[in-house]
């Protein structure tokens, strides 16, 4: 699966997940891009996007994405790194144009 992590997430978590082509969105060329933008350019070249901006389900039509959506519950690297194996697993099970959201706030 080829995953594009946005801006908000933690660089580290790149080399922590496994079995991804995984990229930035500095790498592609996309920093600084609007969601509704980014989101339509990534659908093109991408399978699943992670992202820990809690609003975007809110502010965006996500009808009819191709792209499959992972919403982590932090940006901050130090609690996700205790949740790697529940990151990678929700990577795993995404299914094209799904929208899953990793509550580990709770944990």
């Amino acid at each position: 699966m080829k995953v594009l992590l946005d801006e908000c997430v933690p660089r580290p978590l790149r080399r922590a997940l496994t079995g991804h082509e995984i990229s930035t969105i500095d790498e592609a060329g996309w920093k600084g891009l609007k969601n509704g933008v980014l989101l339509r350019q990534a659908e093109e070249r991408f399978d699943a996007f992670v992202t820990a901006d809690k609003n975007l389900r809110y502010q965006q039509n996500l009808a009819d994405r191709r792209i499959a959506i992972l919403e982590l519950g932090t940006p901050h690297w130090p609690r996700l790194q205790r949740f790697i194996p529940q990151i990678q697993q929700a990577l795993d099970g995404l299914q094209p144009g799904g929208y899953h959201t990793l509550n580990i706030f709770k944990s």
